[in-house]
């Protein structure tokens, strides 16, 4: 079946019970057995080792991701932890992307890095630079393409055929652009991670992770984790996250064609330094691009002639954008990465990766683009 028939009947039936087309929420905690002898036979115990509303969302994002598996958890940071803690060990070694989110790199350098696991920020938009990365004891490579917030890609194919000759699993966020534009397990690498929160869900209503797996084994060891740590996702959550799946193509196309259309206006307008977008043929990798995902997304970013104190003063005249720190939501958010998703990163690193201080990251979402380009021209005309 096609994508979009899939992302709305995918790991979810009628409820046996009633008929109810929605998968019921089922907020229980623990779950009655026939017999000592037939203990599990229904699947389910304790709603933190599996829980049906769960378990359907799971089966869902598995199916669109074409994983053996999938499971879930309270945030997309947990998912990052979860997958850190099943593959890492005291004395290991792994390459992340030099460009990701805050969190990932707050999580590498300030809590991993205190039990004796060592990382290199590596430029993974260069396989070399990955593949010299790599030590004897290095045991994971995490890529997140698009990266947050300059946009950054990485060659997923290439990174996944240099960790698969070394043994090492390649996990990639995907968060930027789903599984509806890029399938990383097609690609070649092993996992597929996903903050929930942003596109998944699309109507900044909930806070979720998830990690599919190319195989069950791996999954086996990312749901000891899960099951171990307690990192759940409630059901309350997954079930309005399965609502948001439903939607998830018609969302990314309208939303992408938004950030096309605004990316354009502002790479024209004299006021505007630079624009990163992966859908402009100016964007350095644009090809990659074209080759790799079937679209270019809803994020992009700018700077504006004048730096920072200019940079701000158009965020704070800004009225349809609202200034917020997430990002995927049917509603267009503007972010000032610097002072908020990425304040926990060293400034020199921030500095040579790309994260400047007068950097303008945006959320494009559904609203007519007309008003969107419109209040973007009224706050460039007041710096």
């Amino acid at each position: 079946m096609g994508f979009r028939t899939e992302q709305i009947h995918a790991g979810v039936e009628p409820d046996p019970v009633t008929g109810a087309i929605l998968t019921p929420i089922h907020q229980s905690t623990t779950y009655v057995q026939e017999s000592v002898d037939r203990y599990l036979e229904k699947g389910y115990s304790y709603s933190r080792s599996a829980n049906p509303t769960v378990r359907a969302l799971e089966h869902k994002l598995a199916k669109l991701e074409r994983g053996a598996d999938c499971c879930t958890f309270s945030t997309g940071m947990a998912a990052i932890n979860a997958t850190m803690v099943a593959l890492l060990n005291a004395g290991e070694h792994a390459v992340v992307s030099d460009v990701a989110y805050g969190g990932t790199y707050r999580l590498c350098t300030k809590v991993f890095s205190r039990f004796g696991v060592e990382f290199t920020f590596a430029d993974t938009a260069d396989p070399a630079a990955v593949a010299s990365s790599i030590r004897e004891n290095t045991r994971l490579i995490l890529t997140e393409t698009p990266a947050n917030p300059t946009m950054k890609l990485s060659d997923i194919a290439a990174i996944s055929k240099i960790a698969a000759k070394h043994g090492i699993p390649h996990a990639v966020d995907n968060t930027f652009l789903t599984p509806f534009y890029q399938r990383p397990l097609k690609l070649g690498a092993d996992l597929s991670i996903h903050s929930t929160t942003k596109y998944l869900d699309g109507h900044n209503a909930t806070v979720g992770g998830a990690v599919v797996s190319a195989s069950k084994d791996m999954d086996e060891q990312i749901r000891f984790v899960q099951n171990a740590t307690g990192t759940i996702m409630s059901p309350l959550v997954a079930w309005l996250t399965l609502q948001g799946c439903k939607t998830l193509s018609v969302r990314m196309d309208e939303q992408s064609a938004n950030a096309m259309r605004v990316a354009r206006m502002l790479e024209a307008h004299p006021k505007v330094v630079q624009v990163c977008y992966p859908g402009l043929e100016s964007f350095s990798q644009h090809e990659l691009a074209k080759a790799q995902a079937s679209g270019f997304g809803a994020m992009l970013w700018f700077e504006v002639k004048g730096g920072v104190t200019a940079g701000k003063r158009l965020m704070d005249a800004l009225k349809l954008w609202s200034l917020a720190e997430n990002l995927g939501s049917v509603e267009s958010l503007v972010t000032h990465p610097v002072t908020m998703t990425h304040a926990d990163v060293d400034e020199a690193e921030r500095k040579r990766v790309g994260i400047t201080d007068g950097l303008v990251r945006l959320s494009t979402g559904l609203e007519d683009a007309e008003d969107l380009i419109a209040d973007l021209e009224q706050a460039l005309g007041k710096i």
